[in-house]
């Protein structure tokens, strides 16, 4: 690993995906104010060339592994395959917003800011090689995401999203900060390196201190990734939030949490003590259960998938329990599936949204494979997806994450997660059998849309990435294992 022997122009060169966002996003807030007619359009297009020329830099890095400002940023495989994740979420998301309801409030340039720097945190959290970097990474990330739920400065419930999630968000963010603050005291040193040495070295994993530390940071991701019994500021904020934004947090922000969790486990080596592996093993199993026993009572869309994602936040951490190559590898794999499902189940809401509402109620979707069958069409696939079908991703991504689990020896935790996904088909078939075996009540109207080629698009997308990786997991699973590798 290269460390503090590099010249300005290689810092540059291997932080360049983090600072082209960075100059795209001030380069949008500053020709929103110059040029405030410029065309929408025009703005979005220049974002998504701005993460295009992110996406190529990383790739450009893939192999390097360096070390930069004095061991606050590490630039790896991880990093570099995260930055691909989080710019692939971000980018989606802009597509969904040109939709027929949001593109009449949210399109400004604050908005298209506030998206890029919501990246940039999360490009900070994947690459962390320090605590407080971390934490940086987490606060951009978090304040922009507090901005963005509240985008909608007329709709009641968006302001409401947007003032519950900041006060949970700061909560959680104190327990972060104070966790951080015991581990410092414990090792002297907030460096992620300085913390595995001296686990190793002291054996401090067995020391008060230290435990603490990490339970407080434990709770802290536990609000940011929705873990049960800290998720349930998650359903109200989706709920309110602008629906391409509720798609936002629900996978890149979601990914950000994990890749720092991972990061932080791997490194100070949480998960082979039994008593972490207890409580996250309770954690899962409640998450899990929480989310899908809730979800069978939604008839609100977002809702549903609001519950939807605190189930899937428990499958993801048994790839965490795991403790092994292939777990890891599972959560990354688990992590970019997610992404296209999730994202894609949203943006058939955000697709079929009026100037006026959204349809989000499960009555608004009775016999819409009659109406517009492209929309049900995609829906149903990512239904299934999140369901855990064959052909799809989400049943390879189960597949993986439950087979790491067995290669480690939690069989129960695979049992339970098994039944876990028998529940949730009720809930995610149910969506299907309403769309293409129930009739609308208000049969024979057609459902006025207007031309949405932005959201089809993104849609398109979701659709390709979910069929993709459920059809050819193979070679996404070797790339995986490699970025897996390179923080083990």
């Amino acid at each position: 690993m290269m460390t503090n022997t590099l010249t300005l122009s290689q810092i540059v060169y291997h932080f360049a995906p983090t600072l082209t966002l960075v100059v795209v996003g001030l380069l949008v807030l500053l020709l929103g104010m110059l040029f405030p007619r410029m065309y929408r359009e025009t703005l979005a297009a220049v974002v998504l060339f701005g993460f295009g020329i992110a996406v190529f830099y990383a790739v450009q890095n893939w192999g390097e592994s360096v070390v930069l400002f004095h061991g606050m940023i590490v630039v790896d495989k991880f990093a570099n395959g995260f930055a691909c994740l989080f710019v692939i979420a971000a980018g989606l998301t802009l597509l969904l917003s040109i939709d027929a309801l949001e593109s009449t409030s949210l399109l400004v340039s604050e908005f298209f800011m506030l998206i890029i720097f919501a990246t940039v945190g999360m490009l900070l959290l994947a690459a962390s090689a320090h605590l407080l970097t971390l934490f940086l990474g987490l606060e951009i990330l978090s304040i922009s995401l507090y901005i963005l739920a509240g985008f909608r400065r007329n709709d009641k419930f968006s302001i409401e999203a947007s003032f519950k999630y900041f006060l949970l968000g700061a909560f959680a963010s104190s327990f972060l900060l104070y966790g951080i603050a015991l581990i410092y005291g414990s090792v002297g040193s907030a460096s992620l390196t300085a913390v595995a040495e001296a686990v190793k070295a002291r054996h401090l994993l067995d020391t008060p201190l230290l435990t603490a530390g990490l339970a407080m940071m434990a709770v802290g991701f536990g609000f940011k990734i929705a873990l049960a019994p800290f998720h349930t500021w998650a359903p109200d904020v989706y709920q309110g939030a602008p629906t391409p934004i509720a798609a936002f947090m629900a996978t890149g922000s979601k990914a950000a949490a994990f890749a720092a969790l991972l990061r932080l486990v791997l490194t100070t080596g949480m998960m082979t003590q039994a008593v972490w592996q207890q409580i996250f093993w309770v954690l899962a199993v409640l998450t899990m259960t929480v989310g899908n026993i809730v979800a069978l009572r939604q008839d609100n869309i977002k809702r549903l998938l609001a519950y939807s994602s605190i189930a899937h936040a428990g499958y993801m951490l048994i790839g965490v329990i795991a403790n092994n190559e292939l777990g890891s590898s599972a959560l990354l794999y688990y992590l970019l599936s997610y992404t296209f499902m999730n994202l894609g189940a949203f943006g058939v809401v955000a697709f079929l949204s009026k100037t006026e509402n959204e349809l989000v109620n499960l009555n608004d979707y009775r016999g819409l494979a009659f109406r517009r069958p492209f929309a049900a069409v995609a829906m149903a696939i990512f239904m299934f997806s999140l369901a855990g079908i064959p052909i799809t991703a989400g049943f390879m991504s189960k597949f993986y994450v439950f087979s790491a689990a067995v290669q480690a020896g939690h069989l129960w935790l695979v049992i339970l997660g098994v039944i876990n996904s028998m529940i949730s088909l009720y809930y995610y078939l149910g969506v299907v059998v309403v769309m293409f075996m129930q009739k609308s009540e208000s049969a024979g109207e057609e459902l006025a849309l207007e031309r949405l080629p932005a959201v089809g698009l993104a849609l398109i997308i979701a659709v390709f990435g979910t069929l993709q990786l459920g059809l050819a997991p193979a070679r996404w699973m070797e790339a995986f294992q490699d970025l897996a590798r390179s923080v083990m």
